[in-house]
């Protein structure tokens, strides 16, 4: 089951569009959810502001209901249900997205200011779910048929391979994993503790290590690899502009113990050309 988030807003509109073909690409159910305060629900009918809730209310049926007509529009053959939760969406959405193998959201929400360029929705639940979480920024007019993954090393970093591998050959899509370095600076000036050709053949090695077997298990799709030094957010973001979807683990192996969303994956929330995915340290995709 695919979970999407709707809030009245385009951005959540065209998460649903794109939800709706992502439950049809693996033959599963689409849920739409809208999150409202929990206050007006909790009143009575005699209450000062009965008015106020019945208002909300029907303000949230109609949300959901021009969810249910785009997701009908854009394909009638996947089933689709709706629910209208109480509560602060950022929880809400992480508890409905438990038993979910994708959870869905748009980068705007309604209520955003002009130019901010990532809803607190779509940051507060990234990295903080049980299953990976897809951030709808604007989809490719014309698909490209390429799906990029962020190669790492770390944990989350795998799981973005599993899935991005997954995802790409449910697409009938090309794979383009991504590996990008930076090398460190100390008292302002670049550190090297080992020459160029042997720090680049490090992270060959990371490279075809985090890719080993998963040819075998994906035959049908084509990888290409790419290793670039430069700042990952960067790279990443120029890799995204060709790209059908980016797909990034939650954290990298330089981000603090503790921290449920890196830097990266951060940065790209806000940067990333095409839709993005983030997933968890650890997924097991149910659509593989």
């Amino acid at each position: 089951m695919i979970l999407v988030g709707v809030d009245g807003s385009q951005a959540a509109l065209e998460a649903v569009s794109w939800a709706v073909r992502e439950a049809g690409l693996r033959d599963t159910e689409l849920r739409v959810v809208h999150v409202m305060v929990a206050w007006p629900l909790e009143m009575t009918e005699d209450a000062p502001y009965a008015d106020v809730g019945r208002w909300m209310r029907d303000g949230a049926t109609s949300m959901l209901t021009d969810a249910l007509n785009r997701a009908r529009e854009e394909d009638s053959r996947v089933g689709v249900e709706s629910s209208l939760l109480p509560g602060d969406p950022r929880g809400v959405l992480i508890k409905a997205a438990q038993d979910a193998d994708l959870l869905v959201v748009g980068s705007h929400g309604r209520d955003g200011f002009s130019g901010m360029l990532l809803g607190s929705v779509a940051l507060g639940v990234a990295g903080h779910t049980a299953c990976p979480v897809a951030v709808i920024r604007r989809t490719p007019a014309r698909p490209g048929g390429e799906v990029v993954v962020g190669v790492d090393g770390s944990v989350a970093g795998a799981s973005a391979i599993e899935f991005a591998f997954a995802e790409a050959s449910l697409r009938g899509a090309g794979l383009r994993a991504v590996h990008a370095w930076n090398q460190p600076v100390v008292g302002g000036r670049p550190f090297a503790p080992t020459s160029a050709e042997e720090a680049a053949e490090g992270e060959r090695r990371l490279l075809a290590e985090a890719l080993a077997g998963w040819g075998e298990r994906y035959p049908d799709v084509k990888v290409t690899e790419q290793m670039e030094q430069g700042h990952p957010v960067d790279v990443l973001k120029n890799a995204s502009a060709q790209a059908d979807l980016l797909v990034v683990g939650s954290r990298g192996r330089g981000d603090l113990a503790g921290l449920l969303l890196g830097s990266v994956s951060h940065s790209l929330l806000q940067h990333a050309v095409c839709p993005l995915v983030v997933t968890p340290a650890v997924t097991t995709p149910r659509h593989t």
